[in-house]
């Protein structure tokens, strides 16, 4: 019967050529860690929907928190844009408080604002961003936007 020892007495050497292998691999394969990182700990805000309403148009947001962290107050300025490509007004979308892992539909009515003339809606900016271990920065750095509808929507 064949003595297990030799290939004991090689386990280091295999560990060494495995975690070698392993940090080679992380160079040359698309998404490091830091990447994966980034996108777990974000803001997901997806423009949902823009319905006609008695001040104008209504326009709907759902958003989640997954920073890792409550915010304690989140704004976006938000800059609308014609079908045509230009700015028809920049406002200030108050989202007040994102509760870490926690999703949450806000509205907003656009006064005056026709729906069916809105060709994009671009995130200018935040405006505020606020909480413990939230940096100012990051409701910008961290935000992922995606649209539901025909609406361009981003940063």
């Amino acid at each position: 019967m064949p003595s297990r020892l030799p290939l004991l007495a090689h386990a280091p050497i295999a560990a060494r050529v495995l975690a070698a292998m392993a940090g080679t691999l992380a160079l040359i394969v698309p998404g490091t860690a830091q990447e994966l990182s980034a996108v777990e700990h974000s803001i997901k805000l997806e423009l949902n929907a823009l319905q006609k309403s008695e001040k104008g148009c209504r326009i709907a947001f759902v958003v989640k928190n997954a920073t890792g962290k409550d915010i304690a107050k989140a704004a976006y300025e938000i800059a609308l844009f014609t079908k045509e490509g230009l700015v028809d007004r920049l406002l200030v979308l108050d989202f007040q408080d994102l509760p870490n892992e926690k999703t949450k539909v806000r509205r907003f009515d656009l006064v005056d604002a026709s729906c069916d003339e809105i060709g994009r809606v671009l995130i200018n900016d935040a405006s505020a961003c606020e909480g413990e271990g939230i940096e100012p920065e990051d409701c910008i750095a961290r935000l992922e936007a995606t649209s539901r509808g025909a609406v361009t929507f981003g940063k």
